[in-house]
């Protein structure tokens, strides 16, 4: 029998393809100062991606994909379907499978840390851009902060083994977002060339408890 207790680790690397901006703090910016920097590490203050903004854009990446964000009204996590919520949880009452309670999230994603600084030239750069009121042409710049292409963040998630029958099902959605990911952005400013990014080197292991001889591990690519 699986043990309740069993955790899954996913581990892989996470490639910055294009310059890529997760905001930080703004709340003051210095006249000439980048207007826009990116969230960053308290101790090394080097970048990091938030393990909630990985979770946040697999989750919505899937359910745009299952269908479950309606056309219009509220976005709410309460239109998802089962196999999101059992991935990502919810905080909608009675939205577990039992409807019994608030649904805990199957998966737990770690901050994304900086891996290769040794590597690179830098890690940020500055991009400038320009909008233009249409009616007066008049331009209002601003700079942004972002890490630099090249750049690898170290991605780790743990999927907690609830029902042994529904990883190979819970794998292959979660196996879906990242491909979505890898066609889509992570942060900011995706539709002006920002944050493309690589999922790489995916494995998985199971580091707490056991699984039983007739469960494996369904591979992630």
């Amino acid at each position: 029998m699986t043990l309740t207790s069993t955790k899954i680790k996913i581990t892989g690397t996470i490639e910055v393809l294009t310059g890529l901006h997760i905001g930080g703090d703004s709340s003051f910016s210095a006249i000439g100062a980048i207007d826009s920097a990116v969230v960053r590490d308290p101790k090394s203050r080097g970048p990091i991606i938030p393990g909630s903004s990985i979770k946040g854009k697999l989750r919505t990446l899937l359910a745009r994909e299952k269908g479950t964000i309606p056309e219009s009204g509220t976005a709410g996590f309460k239109n998802d379907c089962e196999e999101i919520t059992r991935l990502f949880g919810s905080s909608e009452k009675n939205s577990d499978a039992a409807g019994t309670g608030i649904q805990k999230s199957r998966l737990m994603f770690k901050d994304a840390f900086l891996i290769n600084k040794d590597e690179l030239p830098q890690v940020f750069e500055t991009k400038f851009e320009n909008t233009i009121d249409r009616l007066t042409a008049e331009a209002n710049p601003r700079q942004i902060e972002r890490v630099i292409r090249g750049a690898k963040f170290d991605l780790e998630i743990i999927y907690n083994v609830e029902k042994p029958e529904q990883i190979a099902e819970d794998f292959a959605n979660l196996q879906t977002a990242i491909n979505l990911l890898r066609n889509d952005y992570l942060g900011g400013g995706g539709t002006r060339g920002n944050g493309r990014v690589e999922i790489k080197d995916l494995k998985a292991e199971v580091v707490t408890g056991a699984l039983s001889e007739d469960s494996a591990i369904p591979e992630l690519k």
